[in-house]
């Protein structure tokens, strides 16, 4: 088996100084109005992938640091401007790059991004291979990845019509057996990629963001 991943998955490590909780990654349950915790995955899986960015300071050989839950509120709250959610949620990865990049320009950081769709109609979806070829490329640029699910299929451990935040890959040689490491709901989480890809009925996408130097 192979394994990608971020370089620092550490980076997500989010401290409640309040409570002296800890989780991985942000929540959408920490919106503040009932309509954000109910359709706010796609700004939540945005505000991930910015504080990651945000902190890619804090690289190996530097004291390891945790980004506090206060921080990651105030972001979460800013991308629900640009990444916002209508009746259907943030339904398509064309939502979510064109919400993340005004975003981008909205605080002058210079990024591009990376999109991989896989449509409803099967005769039009990329192969696994093409899919697990896309999140390596993206992990192996330390980026993690938007993952749009639609309908979970088998997969019961992945919400359907959901965005979560890819932070590592596993598989066979072959392309076979491939599992992922997910943020979702402030803790990690695994799930078999495989499976989702043979028996979802609407599909998906994936997106990742690189920063570009100015």
């Amino acid at each position: 088996m192979r394994i990608w991943s971020i370089a620092n998955p550490e980076l997500f490590r989010i401290i409640d100084e309040i409570g002296s909780e800890s989780y991985y990654g942000c929540s959408q349950e920490w919106y503040a109005k009932k309509w954000q915790r109910m359709s706010g995955c796609g700004p939540t899986a945005a505000s991930n992938i910015v504080l990651y960015m945000k902190h890619d300071r804090c690289a190996a050989g530097e004291e390891e640091s945790c980004i506090c839950k206060d921080e990651c509120l105030s972001v979460m709250e800013e991308l629900w401007e640009f990444v916002t959610p209508t009746l259907m949620g943030v339904h398509t990865t064309k939502r979510f790059y064109e919400g993340m990049a005004k975003y981008a320009e909205s605080v002058k950081m210079s990024v591009r991004f990376e999109v991989c769709d896989l449509p409803q109609d099967e005769n039009r979806r990329p192969q696994l291979t093409e899919v697990l070829r896309f999140i390596e490329v993206a992990l192996e640029k330390d980026c993690p990845v938007a993952f749009l699910n639609l309908c979970n299929g088998q997969e019961l451990s992945l919400d359907r019509w959901h965005w979560v935040t890819i932070i590592s890959l596993e598989h066979s040689e072959e392309g076979e057996n491939a599992v992922i490491e997910v943020l979702d709901e402030g803790a990690v989480k695994k799930l078999n990629l495989s499976l989702w890809y043979n028996t979802t009925k609407r599909g998906g996408g994936f997106v990742y963001f690189i920063k570009q130097e100015c």
